[in-house]
């Protein structure tokens, strides 16, 4: 049952995280970092950054805040507007 269940989280994206994960590669591109190289200068994994680039991985905080100072932009940049999200439930 867990493998089931870690299988459906995989593979069946929020609509929430697709569009942080989406927002995140928009900034991290117009910054002129490669996927690689930012997530070296952020101390992330690279599997990690793709994976919330694609929105497979629910973000902490604390690495959301890392990817905006490394960014060098606000958090709020990171996250759409609320008109444009959808109750996580």
């Amino acid at each position: 049952m867990g493998a089931q269940l870690f299988t459906v989280l995989m593979t069946k994206r929020h609509p929430n995280l697709v569009k942080i994960g989406k927002r995140i590669r928009e900034i991290r591109k117009q910054k002129g970092y490669s996927q690689e190289a930012f997530a070296a200068e952020a101390q992330l994994g690279r599997t990690y950054m793709g994976r919330i680039e694609r929105g497979e991985q629910n973000v902490s905080i604390q690495n959301l805040i890392q990817i905006a100072l490394t960014l060098k932009v606000e958090v709020g940049e990171l996250i759409p507007s609320l008109k444009q999200l959808s109750s996580p439930f």
